[in-house]
């Protein structure tokens, strides 16, 4: 339907089947559509009677689950919403809501979230949100300042902007990708008729919401469909399997490290092939390693999806098909929305099968346009096409391969990265002189983040001090995993920073350790012992020294997290990802433990996490 909205799509659903299940969540009791199309419209008349409607955009820095699902829906129905990473720190905040002109900000109730105080130091009124947790998942109530006079409220049409994006350039300003209500239908309707959705169908969502992957495959398709969705807290390896069988899922939607993350959790526990009836799994936003697709396979007994997307095409350009149709090794698949093209770079030409080329794509699920960015729209949009930066080459059956990026940006696990953010905030530090930020090869990430630094004379920063500094400013996945000391950055010959293969420059490569393994030296006490194992649990690996670094053990940010739960569990303390990174050995991490632990105690309660660049 070209000129359906979303609310169109889930009140078609609420008059056909009411109590058909939309939303479940873990401990949650579930919501129907009639439930959820009445919470939508609940929450458009409490964002009117907070002054907000149509033509104004509303921020939401929520965490994952059922209300944050509604909340972007709602927001979407009444004005225009952006859903913000809550891992941002202030300066990023204050670039975003300020290049938003966001007129409101929602938040969880008592949130501590840097976002607010951004927030209120711009104007912007912040909206608290309560969960309803007596009633069914997703419902909840907004408390704010209410203005002198409502906002006027009406239906959203077609060609009114709902979802408000930002996506990393070659450059160090984001671009805002303003997506329409048809581009999302649209798009969540190409994912639904690719994967062939019923109402029967049910997901598992443990993709962020704040990610068009996670918004419109893991939410908007099922939904369009009539199908339901279990919106999880976010991914988490040991419940994974837990939920699967609790919800009796029929798929999931996922990143390549996710699904790296679910096999790993698979071998540790000793599962054997899975034996709820899923019917396939996707994976999307990064190249899938095909022995993890076959390694998928092997533990779910169903077919692998691998598809293709970008925020400025409302996520999805292409998909595999589904058996009995072929999936050919290496290829994202066939086209799946828009219609797909292979360019020669600069000239405008079309390429015949097998040439290798621009991917570029145009059809009705693009975006109109960047917002209030002319210069990126000419440049984004030419020869009647929008070019996506990425290489590729079509075959004679139409199935899509992609060979690599005309960009720069690094593509950590799905999460972009901008080489010049980073580099501009290294350059903030007192001690480097000039620096570059590229792309690491990385076995679970596809890539990781690099930086090489120029100090300045008399100054000699260590590797951990800049690592610190960048993560006081920016969302975690974009601190480098690797900083390396340079006499001088590889340019060429017109003096530019060839950021394009400096790993390889650098002798940095996936297969190379980051640095040379400390000697081992057995665990001391029994806080280093209990660490020691649980590393070795989660690194997979037969012994860890107290001197091991988790990085150069094979450590990433997906594992920490893994790494931080079990922590807790083990000692009744909450450790920060960033007091996790800032103490990199066994021992280090048990004196941060103990010390957590003594301000537990001494308080009577719960310990929150400290700064321990000091220690």
């Amino acid at each position: 339907m070209p000129d359906a909205t979303l609310l169109d799509c889930l009140r078609a659903h609420a008059a056909r089947a009411p109590e058909a299940l939309a939303l479940l969540a873990p401990e949650r009791t579930p919501l129907t559509y009639a439930g959820l199309s009445e919470q939508i419209q609940n929450t458009a008349d409490a964002l009117a009677d907070f002054g907000v409607g149509r033509g104004d955009r509303v921020a939401v820095v929520l965490p994952n689950g059922p209300e944050m699902a509604v909340t972007c829906l709602g927001a979407a129905a009444a004005a225009a919403c952006a859903p913000l990473n809550p891992g941002y720190r202030a300066p990023e905040f204050e670039f975003y809501l300020s290049d938003l002109q966001a007129k409101a900000l929602i938040v969880p109730e008592g949130s501590e979230s840097p976002a607010v105080s951004v927030a209120r130091a711009l104007g912007i009124a912040v909206l608290e949100l309560a969960p309803n947790l007596a009633q069914p998942a997703g419902a909840f109530t907004l408390h704010g300042a209410r203005p002198p006079q409502a906002a006027p409220q009406s239906t959203p049409e077609p060609d009114h902007t709902a979802l408000l994006l930002h996506t990393s350039g070659t450059t160090a300003r984001p671009k805002l990708v303003a997506l329409t209500q048809r581009n999302l239908a649209l798009s969540a309707g190409n994912v639904g008729q690719s994967l062939a959705l019923t109402p029967q169908d049910r997901g598992l969502n443990v993709m962020p919401l704040f990610h068009i992957h996670g918004l419109v495959a893991g939410l908007l398709a099922p939904l369009a469909a009539g199908g339901s969705v279990v919106a999880t807290p976010g991914f988490d390896a040991p419940r994974f399997f837990d939920w699967l069988a609790e919800f009796a899922a029929t798929w999931y939607t996922a990143v390549p490290a996710m699904h790296q993350a679910v096999l790993a959790r698979a071998a540790h526990a000793g599962l054997r092939p899975f034996t709820a009836r899923l019917r396939f799994v996707r994976s999307s936003s990064a190249s899938l390693p095909p022995q993890v697709l076959a390694g998928l396979e092997q533990v779910f007994g169903a077919p692998v999806m691998e598809a293709y997307g970008m925020t400025e095409a409302a996520h999805q350009m292409a998909s595999n098909p589904l058996p009995p149709r072929p999936r050919k090794p290496r290829s994202v698949g066939l086209a799946a929305g828009p219609e797909i093209a292979i360019m020669a770079p600069g000239s405008g030409d079309r390429l015949p099968p097998d040439g290798v080329g621009e991917v570029v794509i145009r059809g009705p699920n693009v975006m109109p346009g960047y917002a209030n960015n002319p210069t990126a729209n000419r440049e984004a949009f030419a020869h009647g096409w929008f070019h996506t930066g990425d290489q590729g080459y079509l075959d004679a059956d139409g199935y899509l391969f992609l060979t690599g990026r005309l960009k720069e940006l690094i593509n950590r696990g799905g999460e972009k990265v901008a080489p010049v953010e980073v580099e501009e905030v290294l350059l903030d530090h007192p001690a480097v002189a000039q620096a570059a930020v590229f792309a690491l090869p990385d076995a679970r990430l596809g890539e990781a983040v690099g930086a090489a630094v120029v100090v300045r004379a008399g100054r000699l920063p260590d590797e951990r001090e800049l690592r610190r500094f960048v993560a006081a400013r920016l969302a975690g996945y974009k601190v480098p995993a690797r900083i390396v000391m340079v006499a001088a950055l590889p340019t060429g010959a017109t003096g530019k920073v060839l950021r394009l293969g400096m790993a390889a420059r650098l002798g940095l490569s996936a297969a190379e350790e980051p640095a040379a393994p400390a000697p081992y030296a057995p665990p001391e006490n029994e806080t280093e012992s209990v660490l020691a194992a649980l590393w070795q649990t989660v690194l997979r690996r037969e012994r860890v020294g107290r001197h091991d670094r988790f990085l150069d053990l094979g450590g990433d940010s997906l594992l920490a997290v893994q790494l931080v739960g079990r922590v807790a569990d083990a000692f009744g303390v909450e450790l920060s990802l960033l007091d996790f990174f800032d103490a990199p050995t066994v021992a280090e991490q048990a004196v941060v433990v103990g010390l957590l632990a003594q301000l537990r105690s001494a308080g009577g309660g719960e310990a929150s996490s400290l700064a321990v660049g000091s220690l």
